[in-house]
């Protein structure tokens, strides 16, 4: 098989190339920091799983917040403005954490606080990104913009967990968010130098925040290709955010991975999920836009199956959870670039601020809920039991995309 990467136009691009820059820094920062706050808490405070799952749902609980309150802020304001803005804010709450920890006064209260506001930062940021991308490069360059974007992930997904792990050995998980926090100061400075004006066709008019609401859930409802992507979005967090909650204390208590073992293993997953951007491209011109993502969801679902399996000597357990992230990620990435570039197109541009925050909202509300119930799970019954019953669930998801239109997709409107 064949794998090719779409290049040409955006090369000359400079605002893209300049947005990309942006975006591959803080994506490594990104990988820091997901693993940082779980591993903050587990080797400095000796947290507890009811402890990691409050840590992951406060994580996810301001997609819901800000998913239902920003949607018309970004259609209305500068976009590119406000992922400066979380930038700068991300940068700032993750100081604290080596600041703390450097006068002894970290407390799993604060990695709540700064879990809580970095994470909401970063829905406001995807939001707006969400929004500015087709702006900035114009709809028929957006299946190339969200490949390239999609295998700069790939590679932070591969170095970023690797030098987490090993930052988080040398110098502690505490002080290894420094370098997160470095990470968000550079990402605003390119995206400084996009030249981009704002685009005066948007809408500037205040309304309130239920009419934005239901302008954005209207735009959705109305279209049948967006609607299946919608309720799978909506659904695979649920039991996605088990794994969030349980997946580092899984792997560091239970099958006994050294912090750098299982940043190798995870940095498998940017493995995969460079391999799945060029994936995608071949899967859709072989089997169509629809049948790529319902393959690729039924996948994920079997591959997350082997994690509480995974059993034996340790370098078979190490085999195993690398092969999952691996085959995961790769997956995962190959569905994702069709159903983003789907709901860029399809969508009217005016709202794809509204729209893009509902997404955000509805998969925020549905992590908090499986990561609190993940959390208790784990510590009521078993942690691989717990996320047996994850896996399984996850493979009915793809289910609204198999009774859908969707399925019948070959090509991007």
């Amino acid at each position: 098989m064949r794998i090719s990467f779409p290049s040409g136009a955006l090369w000359q691009h400079a605002g893209f190339m300049r947005l990309w820059a942006a975006q591959t820094v803080s994506s490594f920062g990104a990988r820091i920091t997901r693993e940082g706050f779980a591993m903050t808490a587990i080797l400095s405070i000796d947290a507890r799983p009811a402890q990691l799952g409050l840590l992951a749902a406060l994580t996810l609980a301001p997609q819901v917040v800000v998913g239902l309150f920003a949607g018309g802020f970004v259609d209305r304001a500068s976009r590119r403005r406000i992922m400066i803005g979380a930038d700068l804010l991300r940068a700032a709450l993750l100081l604290t954490i080596p600041a703390a920890a450097w006068l002894h006064l970290l407390r799993i209260e604060q990695l709540y606080v700064c879990a809580f506001g970095v994470g909401a930062a970063s829905a406001l940021f995807d939001i707006a990104d969400h929004a500015f991308l087709p702006t900035l490069i114009g709809r028929n360059l957006l299946v190339d913009g969200n490949t390239k974007l999609s295998a700069t992930e790939a590679v932070a997904e591969i170095g970023g967990p690797a030098l987490a792990g090993a930052l988080f050995e040398i110098f502690t998980a505490p002080f290894a968010m420094l370098c997160t926090s470095l990470t968000y100061f550079v990402s605003a400075l390119f995206l400084l130098t996009v030249p981009h004006p704002e685009e005066p066709e948007r809408i500037r008019e205040g309304k309130n925040w239920l009419v934005d609401l239901r302008e954005g859930w209207d735009a959705i409802m109305a279209e049948p290709l967006v609607r299946p992507v919608f309720w799978i979005g909506a659904f695979s967090p649920l039991f996605g955010a088990f794994f969030s909650a349980l997946y580092m204390i899984y792997a560091l208590k239970v099958l006994g991975l050294a912090p750098a073992l299982l940043g190798l293993c995870i940095a498998m997953g940017g493995v995969g999920a460079l391999f799945g951007a060029g994936l995608s491209s071949f899967l859709c011109r072989c089997l169509g836009v629809g049948p790529t993502i319902v393959l690729c969801g039924l996948a994920s679902g079997a591959l997350a199956l082997l994690i509480p399996l995974a059993s034996g000597p340790l370098w078979l357990k190490t085999a195993i959870m690398m092969l999952t992230q691996f085959g995961g990620d790769a997956v995962g990435v190959a569905a994702v670039i069709p159903v983003t570039s789907l709901r860029q197109s399809v969508l009217p541009q005016a709202t794809l601020g509204r729209t893009a925050a509902l997404f955000s909202a509805a998969a925020g509300a549905t992590s908090i809920v499986g990561a609190l119930v993940g959390g208790a799970l784990g510590g009521l019954i078993d942690i691989r039991q717990t996320l047996f019953i994850a896996a399984l669930a996850c493979l009915l998801t793809p289910l609204w995309a198999v009774f859908s239109p969707l399925r019948r997709l070959k090509k991007i409107p």
